[in-house]
């Protein structure tokens, strides 16, 4: 038993040391110009983060227009500030039926409707908008 403590301490401490050794050629690499210098990578909140299927499920075309736009859902917006895992089965087909309705390269643009409309989309249909969108976008 304790040569296997033993063990699992010195390999840490070789871990540390062959980590840090990169890290010093890495350094020295980039000083001398042999690899380029990473650049820094700052996010802003209004736009996406780099993680792309999760800034999709949160703002579906975030910087296109502010107008709200209807796609014969103002029935929808008795929805409005509700969260997405509080919707019945009654209500979520009441969402099916519009998204349903639509066609695939309106989808997007309705899903940023309700964003404006502050209106959350029900966790059940979210996966099958993605779906919707990503068909779309591999299309065009």
């Amino acid at each position: 038993m304790l040569y296997i403590i033993a063990s699992i301490i010195i390999l840490g401490f070789v871990s540390a040391w062959l980590d840090k050794r990169y890290k010093r050629k890495l350094k020295q690499k980039i000083e001398s110009g042999e690899i380029p210098k990473p650049q820094s990578s700052q996010t802003n909140d209004s736009e996406c983060c780099g993680m792309h299927e999760i800034c999709e499920r949160e703002s579906l075309l975030a910087a296109v227009s502010k107008d709200i736009e209807y796609y014969n859902d103002e029935e929808l917006d008795v929805f409005k500030g509700r969260h997405s895992d509080s919707y019945s089965t009654a209500e979520i087909a009441e969402f099916g039926e519009v998204l349903y309705t639509l066609r695939s390269e309106e989808v997007a643009g309705w899903v940023r409707s309700l964003q404006l409309r502050e209106i959350e989309l029900p966790d059940p249909l979210k996966d099958e908008v993605l779906l919707i969108v990503g068909e779309r976008r591999e299309k065009s």
